[in-house]
C-alpha cells in the first residue's frame, strides 16, 4: 500500500535551521514545532487519520522554485516530516526498523512543495 500527501510550501533548510538555533535554542525549537504543525495539518487534511503498522520506504520529491539551495540543505527537512508522522501517530517510530530506506528526487516549478509517498513493505 502507498500513501501520498503534499506539503504546499518550501520547508526550512538546514542552513536556516542552524542559523535560528545559533541565535537561541528556544527559537530553534519553536521553528521546528511550527514546521511540524504545518506538516501534520497537511497530512490530516489530505489523508485524515491513519496509522501504518508495517515498515515503510519514504519517497520524497522536493519541488523548488529555483536552484539557489544545495540539495542536501533542502532534503534535511525530511527530519521535520518524519518527526511529524511519528508525533501524529501515523508511524510508530522513525527508526531503521520502521523507516527502512528513503529516496530523494528534485524538480523545479513555479511554486515550492514537497511530495511524500510512504510505501509499505
Amino acid at each position: 500500500m502507498k500513501y501520498k500527501f503534499e506539503i504546499h510550501k518550501r520547508l526550512m533548510g538546514l542552513n536556516e535551521y542552524t542559523r535560528i538555533n545559533r541565535r537561541s535554542r528556544y527559537e530553534g525549537n519553536e521553528a521546528k514545532q511550527k514546521e511540524q504543525a504545518y506538516i501534520m495539518w497537511c497530512i490530516k487534511e489530505q489523508l485524515g487519520n491513519f496509522k501504518i503498522d508495517r515498515p515503510v520506504i519514504g519517497h520524497f520529491t522536493w519541488v523548488e522554485e529555483n536552484k539557489k539551495r544545495d540539495l542536501d540543505n533542502i532534503c534535511f527537512a525530511k527530519k521535520f516530516i518524519l518527526d511529524a508522522l511519528v508525533d501524529i501517530g501515523v508511524l510508530k517510530d522513525d527508526n531503521r526498523k520502521i523507516v527502512t530506506n528513503f529516496t530523494d528526487s528534485f524538480e523545479y516549478a513555479d511554486k515550492s512543495k514537497v511530495i511524500v509517498e510512504l510505501e509499505e513493505i
